[in-house]
């Protein structure tokens, strides 16, 4: 009876990834694909079930129960992510999720029965593998078990020169177990050491005002409506209106990359395309530079708590930061807005000082993010299911289709009016002139697609095969009048112009090394021309950004003329196409 349920669990397990299967063998299926990729597929998906019944014959159970255990985690790993995204996972995905090992909380609020069922899956891979196996068994059995752990090195083997890909649709089991041990070696390999400090020598003369830098969260830049027409209002239009400080407007950017924590690293140690890599592992960070030039180092992060670290900060830097904050006891709609009071306080505080802001953004699930008084986009998502979650991977119930994409357009549009609109509002009113004297550089971590050209899929950034629109944001730069006889705010809006849509994230980092007092001449060999170059972008975005394994970076340049615009047959009918 035992020996006939072990069997059973395992065919099970096996069934219960035909969905991956069927996806894969789609793929391979096309005219492009020639017979040979479906006939390798099928044979390395054949050695991989044998290798699996080669582990659950394992006769010592002391041996077999451990690797059960490794198994049935590797195909939790795999099948939680793949049943929550609806999408292959492959190394950078992998190396993407265990980086964000902290929102597991949120994860969980969110894609709770995904990962449920993912769960249940390992449960039966456990007992399959994990239960006393029958007696004999023959030459088979013994072939197996001796083609267990060689097929499951040769598939780790295949991946690592395949730069991490090539394990879609094959037993999740075997495909994240593999994805583990890649990791633990290119852990074990990385080069270690401490970073470096700062070389540079600031200027003589401090710096007397403040310099910010707003990273906001999924931002998709031709949404808003300093870069469309028919924008969503982000209190960023009106150019020194009642009082407000000038904006400078540099249009839509490209973004380091399509994931939050490649932008993020990337826009704390700096770096260019060519160096991001040893920049990112050994180079001294944006608050080592600040607290060189004599500036205070401030955090306001409104997207953790509980002192968690997130997009790859640890001990280390957290010791370079003299004030941090989190918003434990805020609600996530009013985080924002809890920020941009904070921020206020600091610019009106006398004290020059870096500050670094992570927004809550528009990061899904956006059903919830914007108080029903900011509806003003219809219709839109369901309320009422994630209003305690920040992000985390779920699309807001999202099944794929032309319809519920235009719900979800509709609720990210509210989304924009209360967390960029709302907050730039409440910025400005409660700072008041001393947003003058500081710096704002503005932007976000990346962007989103929301498959404004038709198509099937849930994913919206952070895919493997990215749209161009999941690395477009805005880039803005707010004041910058510190030198006191307005030469500083001309000479902003002489680079914006010359700037508006061709730049990059990679400005920042310099720019802001810039205004710490660095000179020009030591910056731009270490981390490139800043916003006021007149050096040319290639503007693009980094597809892999976790380029190991001995595979390179890929850059995907973005038309400009090719960014989608967003549908006004969303919110607007025929009767009323003539109004906003």
């Amino acid at each position: 009876m035992q020996n006939r349920l072990k069997y059973m669990l395992l065919g099970l397990s096996l069934l219960l990834g035909a969905g991956e299967i069927w996806h894969r063998l789609a793929m391979l299926a096309t005219p492009e694909i020639q017979p040979a990729g479906l006939v390798a597929f099928a044979g390395l998906f054949a050695l991989c079930a044998i290798s699996l019944t080669g582990f659950a014959l394992v006769r010592s159970g002391w041996l077999r129960w451990p690797l059960a255990a490794l198994l049935a985690a590797g195909s939790l790993l795999v099948d939680g992510y793949q049943w929550a995204v609806g999408d292959f996972m492959d190394y950078e995905s992998f190396v993407t999720m265990v980086e964000s090992a902290g929102d597991i909380g949120s994860a969980m609020a969110q894609q709770g029965l995904a990962l449920v069922l993912a769960a249940g899956k390992a449960l039966l891979l456990l007992l399959a593998v994990g239960l006393q196996p029958p007696a004999g068994g023959g030459r088979w059995a013994r072939s197996a078990r001796w083609a267990a752990l060689p097929v499951l090195l040769g598939l780790s083997f295949l991946l690592f020169f395949r730069g991490g890909e090539g394990g879609s649709g094959l037993p999740s089991s075997h495909s994240g177990t593999s994805l583990a041990l890649l990791h633990a070696y290119d852990r074990a390999t990385s080069p270690r050491g401490s970073r470096r400090p700062v070389a540079l020598k600031p200027a003589a003369t401090p710096r007397r005002s403040d310099i910010v830098l707003i990273i906001d969260e999924s931002i998709a830049g031709a949404y808003l409506d300093i870069n469309s027409a028919h924008g969503v209002y982000s209190g960023l239009g009106a150019d020194g209106a009642a009082g407000r400080p000038p904006v400078h407007n540099f249009g839509l950017a490209t973004s380091v990359t399509h994931c939050s924590v490649g932008s993020n690293v990337v826009l704390r140690f700096g770096g260019t395309r060519d160096n991001y890599r040893e920049t990112v592992r050994s180079g001294p960070s944006i608050w080592s530079y600040a607290r060189r030039a004599g500036l205070g180092t401030v955090y306001l992060d409104a997207q953790r708590t509980g002192g968690r670290y997130q997009n790859r900060m640890n001990a280390a830097e957290r010791a370079q930061i003299d004030q941090w904050h989190q918003f434990a006891d805020v609600p996530v709609v009013d985080r924002d807005h809890a920020v941009a009071d904070r921020l206020a306080t600091y610019l009106a505080d006398g004290k020059p000082q870096l500050i670094l802001v992570n927004k809550v953004g528009g990061h899904f699930p956006v059903s919830d993010k914007f108080p029903l008084s900011h509806a003003r986009y219809q219709p839109m998502l369901k309320r009422g299911r994630f209003a305690d979650v920040t992000d985390m991977a779920t699309r807001d119930g999202m099944d794929g289709r032309a319809a519920n994409w235009r719900l979800y357009r509709n609720s990210y549009r509210n989304t924009l009016v209360w967390s960029v609109g709302g907050f730039f509002d409440r910025l400005f009113d409660r700072a008041g002139p001393a947003i003058g004297d500081a710096t704002i550089l503005y932007t976000a971590d990346h962007g989103q697609s929301f498959h404004e050209r038709g198509g099937g899929g849930e994913a919206t950034h952070c895919t493997p095969a990215p749209q161009i629109e999941e690395g477009v944001v805005p880039l803005v730069v707010i004041g910058g009048e510190s030198d006191g006889d307005g030469e500083q705010a001309a000479r902003w809006t002489r680079a914006a112009a010359a700037g508006r849509d061709r730049l990059s994230h990679y400005r920042l980092f310099p720019t802001m090394l810039g205004l710490m007092g660095y000179a020009p001449r030591d910056i731009a060999p270490l981390y490139g021309p800043d916003l006021f170059a007149a050096t040319p972008d290639p503007f693009t975005f980094n597809t892999r950004f976790n380029a190991r394994l001995g595979s390179e970076p890929q850059w995907l340049r973005v038309p400009l003329a090719e960014i989608a615009q967003p549908p006004l047959s969303d919110y607007r009918t025929p009767a009323t196409s003539g109004t906003k």
